[in-house]
């Protein structure tokens, strides 16, 4: 018997092509305002830390193809309920990061950059297992890449340093996420 899946086919094709689409005017369609600005920042932070524009794209860009098409799997129910446990952990532990975050950017001098950077791994870890079977190696390198960056402990320390050249970068982040944790979108 035949193995072929025409849904599976055009699943297939659709987190390849919206993996091609990652562009920020086709990524509109995907992701809300506040999120858009969010990464936006997150360039900014990127650009600013590393000196490098392209790598600073490439991060976020490898941000913006792991949300897509996590959200095309989930739209096309492919989670088991054990990882639909998975992702509710992941969402929990998102929404704990974010909490994290704003705290210590509204009290100065709490900054913690270990647990700030275990919270990031931990975010990556479960993301890891709720698409090992879903998802290419290549975008499990894409994950990696993108919390390793921003889970770096010298530049969140850089970037929650009250007198760094990144402060204004970090007030609208936690602009942004207390927005997204206020609409429950975290």
């Amino acid at each position: 018997m035949d193995a072929f899946s025409s849904k599976d086919m055009a699943m297939k094709a659709q987190k390849k092509i919206l993996s091609s689409m990652a562009t920020k005017s086709s990524v509109q369609m995907f992701i809300d305002d506040t999120s858009s600005e969010i990464l936006d920042e997150l360039y900014r932070v990127s650009k600013e830390y590393t000196g490098n524009k392209s790598e600073a794209q490439k991060v976020v860009k490898d941000l913006v193809k792991i949300a897509v098409k996590i959200g095309v799997l989930f739209r096309n129910n492919r989670f088991s309920n054990e990882e639909l446990r998975v992702a509710q952990d992941f969402k929990k532990k998102l929404h704990t990061g974010a909490m994290t975050a704003i705290s210590f950017y509204e009290v100065d001098f709490t900054f913690d950059k270990t647990v700030m950077s275990e919270i990031l791994a931990d975010c990556r870890d479960l993301l890891l297992k709720l698409v090992n079977t879903h998802l290419t190696p290549k975008s499990h390198g894409r994950i990696n890449h993108v919390f390793n960056h921003y889970g770096d402990p010298q530049l969140l320390t850089k970037l929650y340093d009250p007198n760094s050249n990144f402060r204004p970068n970090l007030t609208r982040i936690c602009k942004g996420l207390n927005k997204l944790v206020e609409d429950g979108t975290i």
